[in-house]
């Protein structure tokens, strides 16, 4: 003969204190509603229906809209690129500022003319010259 055992749910109760902080937590951007659910051992629902009920920031009919990890990630990512991007960029811009200037040295000092000058014709390259 088998006995059929139930499962007891546990059903805990939090104090209204605790919720808030919760609730205080999230708003106050400590961690996300899934980062409060991990920390505690408590479903997402539940902490959205806290944050509906002790929020000061959310109206009844409002939806939460909440960027996920890996956007914020993504978003950490892209801005650190772009820091890395406008480095480089400086760099480049210093490097020509750099031999601009030596151009603009070699043609005053040194009256050596660097930059093409479009007056001139262009030269044949490695091709054939005619003899005479």
């Amino acid at each position: 003969m088998k006995v059929e055992l139930k499962k007891i749910q546990r059903r805990r109760h939090f104090s209204d204190d605790f919720k808030r902080s919760v609730v205080r937590d999230y708003e106050k951007g400590y961690a996300t509603v899934s980062e409060l659910g991990r920390e505690y051992g408590i479903q997402r629902a539940v902490v959205y229906r806290w944050i509906y009920k002790y929020s000061n920031y959310n109206k009844k009919s409002s939806v939460i809209v909440e960027m996920k990890e890996s956007s914020t990630k993504k978003i950490k990512e892209l801005e650190a690129k772009i820091k890395e991007l406008e480095r480089i960029v400086g760099t480049k811009q210093i490097n020509i500022d750099y031999l601009e200037k030596m151009i603009e040295i070699a043609k005053t000092e040194l009256d050596i003319d660097i930059k093409k000058n479009f007056s001139t014709p262009q030269s044949n390259g490695s091709g054939k010259t005619k003899k005479k």
